[in-house]
């Protein structure tokens, strides 16, 4: 995933940015980066924060950009590449990161490598880094906003930018169907563009807005004027609200806690259960079985609880083996509120269904009488190619989709397991349920998410229906011509 905080102020905003930026450590373990403008030159630091977090790893770096009292800056916490990158192109120098996942970035290579538009390095590994790519393209255009606008009509997938350019002015742009959040802050001394609207209270800023799908803005000291106009078509990722975002946060003005307590609150009535007490998987579980517990009368308990000082979300690490090691090292039981106990688990979603069946056996080993899970989400049918929301390599790396080969053979259309009053899904989640050793076993409906988040006709639901906007619709710009309607914010 990832994330990235930016700022424009009239004062020293170095602190802004440093813990703007570590207010997205919950989006990524990969690599963080700040990068200031300041005495006429950009000034950037890259580290590797897989071991050390963003705060620590960074302390020193803040403590020296601080006393340059720069008044333009960005940050990133990137699960992709290192970042921010720092370039000098016939649009002068600037310097950018991003959030999202080029999905074709091997063919855009190939075009400009045989355009001589560009050329590239390479890690270790024969890979490219996304933002570099990203760079390229906007360099092969007469204007920082026409490259913008050029990488949201060609890339495949979604990426959202920030750019810093000389004399404290910073551009910020929204994925072309509005996948990921981009959101602005304002505060008496400037403006910030964040992925997270929960990094503005604490650092005094007031949200003003989300920009929209597509959407490019040029902020500085004194605004934020619009530079390419909202596409119509917006498809933000639900899984912000089930799963990645800070609970703390709001997108298109929804609050991602209140969102769990509903969708807890709308499972319990779908699949009710007599049982001593719901409990949620930390972290992302918690907000769902609050929700699930109070619509149902049932008591709230915390038989798990999870040692947060060290361990990362399970999802970051790139080895199963990794991921598997950290979702059993962090969460501890409490014997005493497991043995004898009906108990209820609400937890987010079901991926590979190790993690699940590991942690459920655990309970059973302790004494659990009855598990019964609740997934505040549908079945994940098909594997995310826009925002890297799981590290699957193939969708039969989705337990379903495995389930569903079992059932009718290799290559099986998933489409008859959509529907969840059809006897193929009941099939399908009973195997499941049977795989992983529960008591009973049940999925959000897709409705009923999306009642929840309340924001229906505005969400991306491809990882459950296979929906895709951008295959209905091939010839969408997703803007206006850069440059038209030019507001204030």
């Amino acid at each position: 995933m990832g994330g990235f905080f930016g700022a424009v102020s009239r004062e020293n905003c170095a602190a802004d940015v440093f813990y703007g930026t570590d207010y997205h450590s919950h989006l990524g373990t990969h690599r963080g980066g700040m990068a200031f403008w300041a005495g006429g030159v950009f000034h950037r630091t890259i580290h590797d924060i897989s071991n050390s977090p963003f705060r620590t790893r960074f302390g020193d770096d803040f403590a020296r950009y601080d006393a340059m009292e720069p008044n333009s800056g960005i940050g990133v916490i990137s699960d992709t590449d290192d970042q921010p990158h720092v370039f000098l192109s016939h649009l002068g120098r600037y310097s950018i990161v991003t959030v999202g996942l080029v999905a074709n970035a091997d063919a855009l290579v190939q075009g400009l490598v045989e355009r001589h538009a560009a050329h590239f390095s390479s890690l270790q590994s024969g890979e490219i880094m996304q933002t570099e790519v990203v760079a390229a393209l906007i360099n092969t255009k007469d204007s920082i906003v026409e490259g913008i606008r050029y990488v949201q009509e060609v890339v495949e997938g979604s990426i959202s930018i920030l750019l810093l350019a000389p004399d404290n002015v910073l551009y910020a742009a929204r994925d072309r169907w509005g996948r990921t959040p981009v959101v602005i802050g304002r505060k008496e001394s400037g403006f910030a563009a964040s992925f997270e609207s929960s990094a503005f209270p604490n650092l005094g800023y007031e949200h003003v807005r989300d920009l929209g799908p597509g959407e490019v803005v040029k902020i500085t000291q004194s605004g934020v004027e619009t530079l390419q106009e909202p596409g119509p078509t917006e498809r933000l990722c639900s899984f912000l609200h089930v799963y990645y975002g800070y609970p703390a946060s709001s997108y298109n003005g929804r609050n991602v806690e209140y969102v769990r307590y509903r969708c807890g609150a709308a499972l319990s009535k779908v699949a009710p259960v007599a049982a001593d007490a719901v409990a949620g998987i930390p972290d992302s579980g918690v907000g769902h079985a609050l929700g699930y517990a109070d619509k149902s009368g049932i008591k709230y308990a915390r038989p798990y609880v999870k040692y947060t000082p060290t361990w990362p979300r399970s999802f970051m690490p790139s080895n199963q083996a990794e991921r598997q090691h950290i979702a059993q090292m962090k969460l501890i039981p409490i014997p005493q509120l497991i043995e004898g106990k009906k108990l209820v688990f609400c937890d987010d979603s079901i991926v590979r269904g190790t993690q699940m069946r590991d942690q459920m056996k655990r309970v059973m080993a302790d004494g659990a009488k009855e598990v019964h899970v609740r997934i505040a989400c549908p079945p994940l049918l098909y594997g995310c190619p826009f925002i890297n929301f799981s590290r699957s390599k193939s969708e039969m790396d989705l337990i379903t989709r495995r389930i569903i080969r079992d059932l009718d053979g290799e290559g099986a259309d998933p489409a008859p397991y959509f529907d969840p009053d059809g006897l193929p899904y009941k099939t399908m989640v009973d195997r499941i349920r049977e795989r992983l050793g529960l008591t009973t076993l049940a999925f959000q409906r897709l409705d009923d998410l999306l009642e929840a988040i309340g924001d229906k006709g505005r969400l991306c639901t491809y990882c459950w229906n296979g929906q895709d906007p951008a295959k209905k619709c091939p010839h969408a710009c997703g803007g206006a011509q850069a440059g038209a309607g030019a507001s204030q914010a």
